[in-house]
């Protein structure tokens, strides 16, 4: 039995949807389908009934789950004892703010877990490193960039704020809005600038740094704020809105310097 199947199938059972566990595992959805097909025929069972908003675990994976949790963890601590004599390659990977704590979790286990010898160390982007998981803004001369992800900026409103009744936001419906403001972040000096040539102005109520802040400012009705939107963001208290007229998106990476002795390292942690 192949365990990455088992793998993706774990994923599916927890995630409650295939396009989520494909993101989480990091594989192409009609790759991750075929592998749960290949399981049900060597099981010879279903394990999942597909609806429009995911799949509904059956009896059968229901089974099955706790062993595939429990075999997985053996086959890891297996791997753990054997490998655990290599030297170690020490590699320090510069993260920027406010990327999310879920996403960047699963990245950075799926970076380890490709090279096994691999001794990570967080540090902050501008400190010394051999990689930088950065947005596009940050590169330096000299750096190479892989696209990683592409996010829109939203305006994230209180459930309960007047904004949400509407059916589309411009510049001239935040004046006098209560508003959370998070720097630094280049999409907060787009907005400004063209707010302050449009004449309106913004009820600043709060001026933080993170991501996680400001959603938790907007969840508890402080004011509304622009935030670049990803799948973990997803709260019932909070719409998330595109503010019409201004195109706001940003794209996050690896950045690298070429002349670096790890590139062949970096060459199979991007694979």
């Amino acid at each position: 039995m192949d365990l990455r199947a088992l793998a993706h199938f774990v994923a599916v059972y927890e995630k409650g949807s295939l396009s989520a566990a494909s993101r989480s595992r990091f594989i192409a959805q009609p790759s991750l389908s075929a592998a749960l097909k290949q399981l049900e025929g060597e099981l010879g069972r279903q394990l999942f009934n597909r609806h429009a908003r995911g799949v509904k675990a059956t009896e059968a994976a229901e089974q099955l789950y706790p062993l595939a949790k429990q075999l997985l963890g053996q086959a890891d601590a297996i791997q753990a004892m054997f490998v655990g004599s290599r030297v170690k390659e020490p590699f320090r990977l510069g993260l920027s703010k406010g990327l999310g704590v879920v996403r960047m979790s699963s990245l950075l286990k799926e970076l380890t877990a490709a090279r096994d010898s691999l001794e990570l160390t967080l540090v902050p982007p501008e400190d010394a490193c051999d990689a930088r998981i950065i947005t596009r803004d940050l590169l330096l001369p000299g750096e190479k960039f892989q696209l990683v992800w592409r996010e829109q900026y939203q305006l994230a409103i209180p459930v309960n704020h007047p904004l949400s009744l509407l059916g589309r936001i411009c510049l001239e419906d935040l004046a006098d809005v209560a508003f959370i403001q998070r720097t630094p972040c280049e999409a907060w000096t787009l907005l400004r600038d063209q707010t302050r040539k449009a004449g309106i102005s913004l009820d600043i109520r709060a001026r933080i740094q993170t991501i996680e802040y400001a959603l938790g400012l907007v969840s508890a009705g402080l004011g509304c704020a622009l935030i670049p939107v990803h799948p973990e963001l997803e709260q019932q208290d909070i719409r998330f809105q595109t503010l019409q007229g201004l195109e706001l998106a940003r794209e996050i990476g690896l950045a690298y310097r070429q002349e670096t002795e790890i590139v062949q390292m970096l060459r199979q942690l991007l694979s």
